[in-house]
């Protein structure tokens, strides 16, 4: 070996650099894989701030609900009322439950104004939680 090139022994050589191109194809392989789980995870429903889980032993009620149909008829709790009467209904909840929740559902016929009068009724009575019912299309 005089006047050659020393060869390093394996092991025994310090890395001089790190090859950071596999980690970025994996990074950037999860972050597609999330971003199109999260895209058919909302496309399920529409959300608007729904009720939390409480930590508690006893069985929370059931969450109240409120159906426009075509006509823009209103039934609370599957049955049918008028506007007064709604408000007077929703009062009675909020009065014995602060932390109640509600569900509209709204026939596809109705205007999205309807829906949002009858969530502003709502709001104006102190419920603050809500979920809109829809139908999955398959």
């Amino acid at each position: 070996m005089a006047g050659g090139a020393q060869q390093p022994s394996r092991g025994r050589g310090s890395i001089v650099g790190i090859n950071v191109t596999p980690m970025v194809d994996v990074v950037l392989v999860l972050l597609v894989i999330m971003m199109v789980s999260a895209q058919y995870i909302v496309s399920q429903s529409i959300r608007v701030e729904l009720p939390r889980a409480a930590n508690s032993d006893e069985g929370g009620g059931s969450p109240m609900s409120v159906t426009i149909t075509r006509d823009r008829g209103l039934h609370f709790n599957q049955r049918a009322v008028s506007e007064a009467a709604l408000i007077d209904a929703l009062r009675g909840a909020v009065a014995g439950d602060r932390d109640v929740s509600l569900v509209v559902s709204a026939d596809q016929n109705v205007n999205h104004g309807t829906v949002m009068h009858v969530v502003d009724l709502a709001r104006g009575v102190g419920i603050t939680k809500f979920a809109i019912n829809v139908e999955r299309a398959e």
